[in-house]
């Protein structure tokens, strides 16, 4: 019996609420994804010269300022490949159910590190939350790959 053939009511409910989270919060990575792709931050200094704008706008001795300074500028060209890259597989892994924990710890990295620069809104803590959830839940096998491929690999990480 499936795990959501098992469940009452509620429960398949709060099931079919949280996979349309996890749908949701794909769909915000690969949007993402995309408007990095079609803006050309892969092969320009785009991404470097948002930093560089940022930094301006933060008080010159935070943390967040001194993250930019020392790391986020410096290596911008390389993270805009890491993020842009990093949210196409968030994206694409939630939408399939595939190593759904994993891309969650994923998500909850690059959430962090978008903090960490100084970017940041009322949206931040609902995602962070979200990706806490999603590491702790096994929506992956509700919904996507994860349950057969744990099946198949059953001492495999990725598919828990």
């Amino acid at each position: 019996m499936s795990e959501v053939k098992r469940h009452n009511l509620p429960g398949k409910i709060g099931i079919a609420l949280f996979l349309l989270g996890r749908y949701l919060f794909a769909a915000f990575f690969l949007y993402g994804f995309w408007h990095k792709l079609v803006k050309g931050w892969l092969w320009s200094d785009l991404m470097q010269r948002f930093f560089i704008k940022r930094l301006g706008e933060l008080p010159t001795h935070s943390f967040q300022a001194s993250y930019l300074e020392h790391f986020a500028i410096p290596l911008a060209f390389q993270i805009a490949w890491i993020v842009t890259i990093g949210e196409l597989i968030i994206g694409v892994g939630l939408v399939l159910g595939l190593a759904v924990r994993a891309n969650a710890a994923l998500a909850l990295f690059l959430l962090v590190n978008f903090a960490a620069g100084g970017y940041y809104n009322l949206s931040l803590p609902p995602l962070l939350l979200f990706a806490i959830m999603l590491m702790a839940l096994q929506s992956g096998h509700w919904l996507g790959l994860d349950k057969q491929l744990h099946g198949k690999y059953p001492d495999s990480i990725w598919f828990k």
